[in-house]
């Protein structure tokens, strides 16, 4: 039996009614989830197994598959298929992302299943002939696309995993087939990229409408169910080879596209090591390069540790001030030294080293603003639509699963026939050397365009031990705001002692060197705006920042659940 502790305040209720001869049991014949009816839940205690994801029937199923003897890998790899069925603004087959697992036996897991640069890619591909950097190209349409990785990734997980793919898939499959009722933010989602849809598309996709969609819609994804019917029943290949691959390869073809079928057919996931370093008694294990979000997350961490930042207070001008010149220098860091190992020679160690990051805040002083333009990164010898999930199971396995299609519905761009989005990814690239991409990130030769390279990554999926043992499972999308969310969550946490719930949810601010401004939410104390705006920062109000997904073990065992208000993502477990 799982402990509520929500209170009504804390439950959105998204509740929609249907015919009940309509409703069908999705996963399993005793607990059926019901698409049509279903409850957003922001935060839950549960005694064995919890998933956290950005949308309730995702989060179910996940958990529903732990119900039936899956462990927290068969989770992970159902939740991300029902996500791009349920959530396809960045739930997707078409993107890709990273997983950082920790086994019951202590066995860590990193599997990289970043999207690739195209065989015909080349550095100036989005370069015209004046030297103009053409971001429209990089960030919408067919030429935006890298090679998906999702699919391949999820196979690359299955070894963990304790049930089939047909098992784990099924939900997905009948989610798409029969459709589920749409949410608010949902509909205005798909409301606001109706232009998008139709002009970056060559044949019907089930996003368009002829009339605006309302709360109560059903979205039916038919082609969308018959792609997931091929990987179930042909596995790996039934994406990366046969009609499935001839059809992205024809969608390309139609809006001059360069992915090609050896393209497709070459993709493979691939293992990392993944970065674990020490913080006040606990382990934080993050994500290696590709992804810059691990070693944003050490630098950012490490800078700070010996500061006594407890002592300075929660959301103070001093607490904030010490995080942000901490996240200045780490992303400068970052727009100089990262990039793709496999092509660029990455100073992981150098980078990570307590000397050099002691040396790097030697120029921070207390009560007064740094600027990017004298922060360089270290002298060192030698993506915002994105998607979280966090999963804990009853055996002590650990999931945390970034995966993404970079911008909001990536490229706008659905393969004909197949109904999957394509990620806008390439714009992750440095398209041109100081152009900022769609995040205002920044780079060099070491995030260069060339052919089947992992472009930079800002996702940053989490575990954490405390004293060894199983403590913490983080992430959250948010493009470049990545690092620096899972950076204040956990801070939150460990230092200033807040809960879950309050530690993800508390507003939030972002530095990353360049534009050498630090951005709040709207919901951002105004006393606090004016105190480091006397220090000389330039404070810019924002949107929402990420949709943060934390699972906590408390001190008595029990799963202490916390899903983002900044979204529909949702709690489940039992």
């Amino acid at each position: 039996m799982k402990a509520k502790i929500s209170v009504v305040s804390f439950l959105l209720l998204c509740t929609f009614l249907i015919s009940q001869a309509q409703v069908k049991s999705i996963v399993g014949a005793n607990k059926p989830i019901n698409p049509y009816q279903y409850q957003i839940v922001k935060t839950d205690t549960f005694q064995k197994a919890s998933v956290v994801s950005a949308h309730p029937l995702a989060s179910l199923v996940g958990a529903q598959i732990m119900k039936m003897g899956g462990n927290a890998f068969d989770a992970a790899i159902a939740t991300q298929f029902a996500l791009a069925v349920v959530y396809p603004a960045a739930g997707n087959i078409g993107g890709g992302g990273f997983l950082l697992g920790r086994k019951k036996n202590g066995e860590l897991v990193g599997i990289d299943f970043r999207e690739t640069a195209p065989g015909k890619a080349y550095k100036d591909m989005y370069v015209d002939s004046n030297g103009k950097a053409q971001t429209s190209l990089s960030q919408n349409g067919h030429l935006a696309a890298g090679v998906p990785g999702t699919v391949a990734g999820a196979f690359a997980t299955l070894p963990y995993a304790k049930l089939s793919m047909a098992q784990l898939i099924q939900p997905a499959i009948d989610l798409a087939e029969n459709g589920f009722v749409i949410t608010q933010k949902e509909v205005g989602g798909l409301n606001s990229h109706q232009k998008s849809f139709k002009q970056y598309n060559t044949t019907a996709i089930a996003f368009i409408k002829n009339t605006p969609w309302k709360v109560g819609d059903t979205l039916v994804q038919k082609d969308l169910a018959a792609t997931l019917k091929r990987i179930r029943d042909v596995g790996q290949k039934g994406f990366y080879e046969g009609k499935t691959a001839e059809l992205i390869v024809a969608e390309m073809q139609r809006g001059k596209g360069i992915i090609s079928l050896e393209d497709l057919k070459n993709y493979q996931a691939k293992k990392r090591t993944p970065l674990m370093f020490n913080y006040k008694n606990h382990q934080i294990i993050g994500f290696p390069p590709p992804s810059s979000g691990g070693i944003l997350l050490l630098q950012m961490m490490k800078m700070i540790e010996n500061k006594n930042i407890a002592a300075l207070g929660f959301q103070t001008a001093a607490s904030v001030q010490l995080m942000v010149e901490a996240e200045r220098r780490a992303y400068a860091d970052r727009a100089q030294h990262m990039g793709d190992p496999d092509f660029w020679k990455v100073p992981v160690q150098q980078m990570i080293n307590d000397t050099y990051l002691a040396e790097r805040m030697n120029d921070f002083t207390p009560g007064k603003a740094s600027t990017s333009i004298a922060v360089k990164a270290g002298n060192i010898k030698e993506s915002e639509q994105t998607t979280h999930l966090s999963v804990m199971d009853a055996q002590g396995n650990m999931v945390s699963v970034t995966t993404t299609l970079n911008g909001g519905y990536g490229s706008k761009t659905v393969v004909g026939g197949a109904g999957f989005l394509l990620n806008n990814e390439m714009d992750d690239f440095s398209i041109k050397a100081g152009v900022p991409n769609m995040f205002g990130a920044v780079g060099g030769d070491a995030n260069a365009i060339q052919p089947n390279k992992r472009m930079l990554s800002s996702m940053c999926p989490v575990v954490v031990l405390k004293n060894k043992k199983p403590y913490v499972v983080i992430g959250t999308p948010g493009g470049t705001t990545i690092p620096t969310s899972v950076y204040q969550g956990l801070v939150n946490m460990i230092d200033f002692g807040l809960t879950p719930d309050e530690a993800i949810n508390k507003p939030k601010f972002h530095h990353q060197w360049m534009p050498d401004e630090v951005y709040v939410e709207k919901t951002y104390p105004q006393e606090i705006r004016k105190q480091l705006q006397a220090m000389g920062y330039k404070i810019v109000e924002r949107n929402s920042i990420g949709r943060t997904e934390v699972i906590q073990i408390t001190k008595d065992g029990k799963l202490n659940a916390a899903a983002d208000r900044r979204g529909d993502d949702s709690a489940a477990g039992f």
